[in-house]
């Protein structure tokens, strides 16, 4: 039990840099504006789903993943 919870304290502190660093600006333009992401603008409404940039975070979180499991 040791190890989850020094697994969970590494994780959160390094989802609050993360979340930190993307609030403050330094978020790179094109993240969240990919072609495929799906934007749908009404007259009082907006629609927005990042569907291409979910994917691609997807898979460097699990690149990452798996070069810090071995």
């Amino acid at each position: 039990m040791r190890e989850l919870g020094k697994f969970l304290v590494i994780a959160g502190t390094v989802i609050i840099l993360l979340g930190a660093i993307l609030w403050s600006g330094f978020a790179p333009t094109w993240l969240g504006r990919l072609p495929g992401d799906i934007r749908i603008e009404r007259e009082h409404s907006v629609f927005y789903f990042p569907i291409v940039t979910c994917i691609i975070i997807s898979i460097v979180l699990s690149l990452l993943f798996s070069i810090f499991r071995r």
